[in-house]
Formats: structure tokens, C-alpha cells, sequence
């Protein structure tokens, strides 16, 4: 009897670093359950594996029987399910809290104690931001039905998909300055495929149960980040402080307009996001990280121009534009 490939279910698995995670772990020989509120919407990920090997299925995870549903004869569970600005009923309570707990107890019930689940740097029970807050409730509910599960928390995470740097390349194509709340704030990016790959081998190479904290290479500030951002692109913006007082005026009034109209209205930046930037997103000294994982992190370097290509003045012709410049006739 030939032997089954051991199935992953990934809650989250069409979201930003869920479908990298999904991608790996297909790549890497296994079935691959990826567990969406809106199965059509993720059906891309079907093209990650052979016929079959990667499937999007619906779940809710409010809802026991959809999540027991989702984990029913997985071998591996991957949580990565989050919001930065809160719609409707996708809190953040009922998602980095609530339904963390409720797959981990699940996945206990199930007898599957292999279990990644995506948290952020800056978690803290104690912070003044209910993103932070509910992120390390979320920790402690895993850690509570899983003890042995491994909890990733990443700096600012970029890539192709990312909504950092491709949100600020965007602004710098119509707009002659970038707002900045927290310039000096400190930010260690982290590229998104090596955290996909932190979560590989926390699921097939059986790392020690803990908390590993992910941060690029690199450290720098936000104005830093944009300065570098801008340098990519081509372009040249004047990169604005905005002062914490309106600032956090501005994510008041924002996010008010945005509960009221339902998610309708987008909300440039958020009260709860003003209070994150105001405090530096690094790896702490003595966290485990990528070097426990035998991981080498990748610069940045190596990705944004071929990402932010799309913002250069010329595009894809960037390069071709730049060289034809140096021509003598």
C-alpha cells in the first residue's frame, strides 16, 4: 500500500504570507488544505502543487464545526489568520484571539500537535494597542491547548504583495511628499518567502516549541525606509513628519469614519496603527530567530526593485531609459 503525503491545513493559506507557506509545504510534498472564508477568491492557489495536491476550502473560524470541518484528517496546522484594520466581525478579538483558541483546542481534540501559528513582534499583553494586546492573547490561548506549538512573529513583513512598500511607491507616483507618522521609529523588514520558510521547518524538521522572533538583516527607520523605498523607484519626495498629536487626531477621525461606513471608506491609517508606529518593530537580543532555524534572511536588496518596478517612472523600461542616457552620439 503506497503511503498518504501528510496533509497541512492553513487557516489563512490565500493571504499574504499564508499562500507562501502553502506554496512550501506543497513543494515540499504534501497535501495542502487552505482554509478561506471565500474559497473562489483563492482558487490561484490550486496552481501551487500537482492536480489536487492544493485545495482552497470554505471556513469560518467563529464556527466549531467549520474549523473541526477544515482539520478533519490533517496531520499539521498553520494559524494564519489577521486583520491590521478590523471590518464587521472579523475583529480583532474574534480573530487573533478567539479563533486562534478555537483551531488550537480543535487541533488538540483531533490529537494534530504540530502547530505554527503567525503572531507579530510587538505583542504585549500590557500595550496601549489592541492589535498588540490581542495578538499575545492569541499566544497565550495557543499555548494554552498547544504547549509545544511554534509561534513565528515577524517585523514588517514585504514582498511582492506587501502593503508597506508598495503602499508608500504609490503615493510617491501622484504625491510630492510622504507623510511619515514615527519617523525614528525602528523597523527590521522581513522578507516574506523566509518566513514562509521558517514555518517549513517548523512543521517538517521538528525545531524546538517556542517563540521565534523574525527580522531581516537590516535595520532601519521609517523615514530610513522610505529614503531606501524612493532610492528603488527613481523618484524624489520630500518625506514628511507628521507630529503624534495629529497624528493620532488623523487615525481617530479615520477610523471613525471607516466603523460608521462599515469598512466602505478605507482608513488611511488607523488610532490603533498611530500608537504601533510610535514604538520600534526589531528583533529583541535574547528572542530565538532565523540563526536557531538555520535560516539566512534576505537583504532587501535582493527583492524591492524587482517588486516596485511598476512605480519607476518608466516602468519596466526603468533600466533601458536609465542606460540610454550615457549614449554618445
Amino acid at each position: 500500500m503506497i503511503p498518504q503525503s501528510p496533509i497541512v491545513t492553513i487557516f489563512g493559506g490565500s493571504g499574504f504570507i499564508g499562500r507562501y507557506i502553502a506554496r512550501r509545504m506543497a513543494r515540499a510534498g504534501w497535501r495542502v488544505r487552505v482554509a478561506v472564508r471565500r474559497p473562489n477568491d483563492a482558487l490561484f492557489v490550486r496552481t501551487f502543487g500537482v492536480v489536487g495536491q492544493v485545495e482552497p476550502v470554505q471556513v469560518n473560524v467563529r464556527d466549531d464545526a467549520s474549523v473541526a470541518a477544515a482539520l478533519s484528517g490533517a496531520d499539521a496546522v498553520v494559524y494564519a489568520v489577521g486583520v491590521l484594520t478590523p471590518t464587521g466581525k472579523q475583529t480583532f478579538d474574534s480573530l487573533h484571539v478567539d479563533g486562534a483558541a478555537r483551531v488550537a483546542r480543535l487541533a488538540a481534540e483531533a490529537g494534530i500537535n504540530r502547530l505554527v501559528h503567525l503572531s507579530a513582534i510587538g505583542a504585549d499583553a500590557n500595550s496601549d494597542s489592541a492589535y498588540a494586546r490581542t495578538k499575545a492573547a492569541g499566544e497565550a490561548e495557543v499555548l494554552r491547548y498547544q504547549p509545544e506549538a511554534i509561534i513565528l512573529r515577524p517585523s514588517v513583513v514585504f514582498g511582492a504583495e506587501d502593503k508597506f512598500f508598495n503602499r508608500f511607491a504609490g503615493m510617491a507616483r501622484i504625491s510630492p511628499a510622504l507623510p511619515v507618522i514615527g519617523p525614528e521609529t525602528r523597523f527590521q523588514p522581513v522578507y516574506v518567502d523566509d518566513v514562509a520558510a521558517a514555518a517549513e521547518k517548523a512543521l517538517t524538521n521538528g525545531v524546538h516549541a517556542g517563540i521565534y522572533e523574525l527580522g531581516g538583516p537590516e535595520v532601519d527607520t521609517f523615514a530610513g525606509l522610505m529614503d531606501r523605498m524612493l532610492n528603488v523607484i527613481r523618484r524624489r519626495r520630500l518625506v514628511l513628519s507628521v507630529p503624534m498629536p495629529l497624528a493620532r487626531a488623523m487615525g481617530k477621525s479615520f477610523g471613525f469614519l471607516h466603523r460608521i461606513s462599515g469598512g466602505l471608506l478605507s482608513a488611511p491609517v488607523t488610532h490603533d496603527q498611530v500608537l504601533q508606529l510610535g514604538r520600534d518593530n526589531v528583533v529583541s537580543e535574547d528572542a530565538m530567530g532565523f540563526a536557531d532555524l538555520g535560516i539566512q534572511p534576505t537583504p532587501m536588496a535582493a527583492e524591492l526593485e524587482d517588486y516596485l518596478t511598476p512605480y519607476m517612472p518608466y516602468g519596466q523600461y526603468a533600466r533601458l531609459t536609465s542606460s540610454a542616457k550615457d549614449l554618445r552620439y
